[in-house]
């Protein structure tokens, strides 16, 4: 029977495989171009089906719900059934088996992309559950593996099928979260269950640092392998190792050398665990004081206007548990839910048009490598967005609490999405296009890892799964926004063309600078007024995060002196 710390690291590597291969909206346009012609639809009945792959992203708040009631295999399974469902009959459908009418491809689409924040949120809980000390830690591991998932279906697709490619990816994409759903079950039904209530050791929480450091480097290694490797030079088995043999080892390998270090040094010194844990939710229980008493930021300044702005109703106590009509009627709520709708979802807008931003510019033929830079950098961002809690893992609380605060991490990585889009309007050079994308990939990548742990920081742990639910349903809600205003944009080029400079006169492609210059303006607007949110949000929340800082660094030196 295996150890209560190794089976958590079991659930997490299921996390990652689920993670990994869940990522199925990310594909859309390896298949999309057949798709249109099987189905003989406009440009604009296309995009409505993309949409409806996001839309079903509002229903993902039924997951959180199911996960009070059900077992988390339970809720698991329903997720690959929706996407068995929905991309295994769009499959039929494009190997022409038979045909529908469109709004049942609509309805598809909607259950495929619903299937995709239900997977999340099992993964979520998952390790929330599991790793109550280093469940951020956990949660942005897992995250990070999504952003390879259209990387490795593109692999399996060349392997499969090299000569038509464009025929897979929708069966795969129905097809292989099922089978890890299954390899999943054995690790869930093993899990040992929520531990928020049991003492975790120093060393066991060491001894999990160190695994995550090496977790984080097969993660960077595995990214690197499949973003700048060809998929006909990439080797299967390889990346089944790095996927799947060595999460599975490296908590043993840990383990194993820790145990061989203890042993040989116990004798002559005690080898200390550090004194740092992540945010813990029951702290608000502990010291009552503080749902209590307001919290006033003795270093504010500024006018009454912005004072108040700043003291209403503004969060006390990290970890409180909202529910949903609690949670919405939260001014911080809302500061955070403009921040993500106007700065990751903008990111994932713009990587959905980039295909034709690059063909606008002219650089049509660099289209795979923009998508390229934008993918990686976006990987690198999520991976990014735990750097200062790897760090912390290995340092007093005392000299990293500062970084701790979360919601000054957004703000941070939020001021790349303005700049992103004003070097856009003012150059439309390859070298700046490329600048500007890995900016907005990293900044994207960063904002939907860190979010799940900001959520549950601000809102509570146990209710993350509706709460975050609730939290990206701003996605289909900008992707309907920015990506129709975007369009309206687009087509009034065309209409603004001189008939000699047209194709025919039903052109539906434009090109030149101008036919994003208006949009990147308005979306550099937009990710302007996210920016100035997340900082607000910031504003408002420092003194909850420095007071449990305070108190965490005054428990740790209470108990220092007792040795």
């Amino acid at each position: 029977m295996l150890s209560i710390e190794r089976r958590k690291w079991l659930v997490l590597v299921a996390a990652i495989w689920i993670q990994a291969f869940a990522g199925t909206n990310f594909d859309f346009p390896s298949y999309s171009t057949q798709m249109k012609s099987t189905l003989r639809i406009d440009q604009v009945q296309l995009i409505y089906l993309a949409m409806a792959s996001d839309i079903g992203k509002l229903f993902g708040w039924c997951s959180g719900v199911l996960l009070l009631y059900f077992p988390t295999w339970v809720v698991l399974f329903m997720a690959a059934f929706l996407g068995l469902f929905g991309y295994g009959l769009q499959w039929l459908i494009i190997q022409t088996q038979f045909s529908v009418p469109y709004f049942m491809m609509f309805i598809l689409s909607l259950s495929a992309g619903g299937s995709i924040p239900w997977f999340n949120t099992v993964c979520f809980v998952l390790n929330i559950n599991n790793f109550p000390e280093n469940w951020p830690l956990a949660v942005s591991l897992s995250v990070s593996f999504n952003g390879v998932t259209a990387a490795l279906y593109n692999l399996l697709a060349t392997k499969l099928s090299p000569n038509d490619k464009s025929t897979s990816y929708l069966l795969l994409n129905a097809v292989v979260p099922f089978i890890v759903a299954i390899a999943a079950l054995g690790p869930i039904l093993q899990q040992p269950g929520p531990q928020k209530d049991l003492q975790t050791d120093e060393t066991v929480i060491k001894d999990d640092a160190h695994i995550f450091v090496c977790m984080y480097i097969l993660a960077a290694v595995t990214g690197l392998y499949l973003f700048f490797l060809e998929p006909k030079s990439q080797n299967i088995f390889i990346g089944s190792v790095l996927l799947i043999a060595l999460p599975l080892l490296f908590p043993n390998i840990v383990y194993l050398i820790k145990k061989a270090h203890r042993a040989y040094y116990s004798k002559r010194q005690p080898v200390k665990g550090p004194d740092y844990s992540l945010v813990e939710f029951k702290h608000h229980a502990e010291f009552p004081e503080e749902c209590s008493t307001p919290v006033v930021d003795k270093n504010s300044r500024g006018c009454c206007v912005f004072e108040r702005i700043i003291e209403t109703d503004r969060l006390k106590v990290l970890g409180e548990e909202h529910s949903v009509t609690h949670l919405l009627s939260r001014c911080d709520f809302w500061l955070y839910y403009i921040a993500y709708f106007c700065g990751g979802t903008l990111g994932l807008v713009y990587s959905n048009n980039l295909g034709q931003i690059v063909q606008s510019l002219g650089y049509i033929s660099k289209t795979k490598a923009l998508v390229t830079v934008y993918s990686t950098c976006s990987f690198f961002g999520r991976l990014l967005s735990a750097a200062a809690d790897l760090v912390a893992c290995f340092y007093h609380q005392t000299y990293t609490r500062m970084y701790n605060i979360r919601t000054g991490r957004l703000s941070l990585a939020l001021v790349l999405m303005p700049i992103a889009f004003l070097l856009l309007v003012l150059s439309d050079k390859l070298t700046v296009l490329s600048i500007a994308t890995g900016l907005i990939g990293i900044c994207s990548g960063f904002l939907v890892s860190t979010a799940v742990t900001i959520t549950s920081e601000l809102f509570g742990s146990e209710s993350s799964g509706i709460n975050h639910n609730i939290v990206i349903t701003n996605i289909p809600l900008g992707s309907l926004l920015y990506g129709y205003t975007g369009s309206l944009i687009y087509v009034d080029h065309i209409s603004r063309l001189r008939y000699e400079d047209r194709l025919d006169e039903r052109a539906t492609v434009c090109f030149g600078r101008t036919c994003y210059y208006h949009t990147f303006i308005l979306w550099g607007f937009i990710s302007f007024i996210g920016l100035a949110s997340s900082i607000l949000l910031f504003l408002r929340t420092k003194p909850a995060y420095v007071r449990y800082n305070q108190k965490q660094g005054s428990k740790q030196t209470s108990t220092g002196d007792d040795f």
